[in-house]
């Protein structure tokens, strides 16, 4: 990125922040909400920082090696790298393989759910597409988001859905996942609709779809309850019981917010799951 361009984006944001700096010295509530974000934002942008300092610091080691190469195909006679073609990737140079403990363990939490199950069909609603996209491989499956994924994979179709309003008649589907999903309905991050009981009902249409027999895989995050506004909310292991009454608990476990010995704890008790901060919590629910 040049020096002009570099000095237009931070005219752009030092607008942005006179602005905004205006509305909120005549708007109390603006200014508080403004503190709250950056008192909730601050350990993140204190990693952020940490990140980027490490990043300068790759930079200066990938310049060396990227000379050091260059002078290794002269040697060999071959034409050397151009600068337009340098593709710098600085972060990973770690001493183990980094990932989101949510989403790597709680997918493959409901791959083996549903191995164990062997449907025929499976339906999904808004749940990571890595899961739907390899499920599909074993299984029929039918993916719902609402907001379509132009998906184009055998075994497997995508359209658009609104949780708290299913396209499907009642006790209809006997496979049925909805994973990281209700937490965020009715917080409008996605571009859905405010609803402070979009979460309840987002629950409730889930277990009207359910055949008799039939199960459902939730996934929410769990530990001490909140709402987080707009990220998502967090439930306690009573709250998740409590959204789905006309269901049963078949079975459920826990990916914690520190590390597990085996990944993942099964059947925890709602003390551990409480003690929690941004826990995990996956469940098997079914109609009888």
């Amino acid at each position: 990125m040049n020096i002009r361009v570099r000095a237009a984006n931070f005219l752009k944001f030092l607008t942005v922040v006179a602005r905004f700096s205006v509305v909120a010295w005549n708007n109390t509530n603006l200014s508080r909400m403004f503190v709250a974000c950056f008192q909730n934002d601050s350990e993140q942008t204190q990693l952020e920082l940490e990140r980027l300092t490490r990043k300068q610091t790759a930079m200066v080691g990938f310049y060396e090696e990227f000379k050091a190469f260059n002078y290794l195909l002269a040697e060999e006679g071959r034409s050397s790298i151009s600068q337009e073609e340098q593709y710098p990737c600085l972060d990973d140079r770690t001493e183990q393989t980094g990932f989101d403990r949510h989403y790597i363990y709680h997918p493959a939490w409901a791959a083996r759910v549903i191995a164990a199950r062997n449907p025929e069909h499976h339906v999904d609603i808004s749940s990571t597409l890595h899961f739907a996209t390899i499920l599909s491989a074993f299984v029929k499956v039918e993916f719902f988001d609402f907001r379509k994924a132009p998906l184009t994979l055998s075994n497997l179709t995508s359209n658009e859905a609104d949780l708290t309003q299913l396209p499907f008649r009642s006790d209809a589907i006997k496979s049925l996942s909805c994973m990281h999903v209700i937490e965020h309905i009715g917080l409008g991050r996605y571009g859905d609709p405010i609803d402070i009981d979009g979460d309840k009902k987002a629950a409730r249409e889930l277990s009207r779809v359910l055949a008799p027999d039939g199960d459902l895989l939730v996934v929410v995050p769990v530990g001490r309850s909140r709402i987080q506004f707009n990220a998502h909310r967090i439930y306690s292991h009573e709250q998740v019981i409590e959204m789905f009454p006309d269901l049963i608990l078949v079975e459920h476990a826990l990916i914690p917010d520190g590390e597990a010995e085996d990944g993942l704890i099964e059947n925890p008790d709602s003390k551990l799951i409480s003690s929690q901060s941004y826990g995990c919590g996956c469940y098997v629910f079914s109609k009888r």
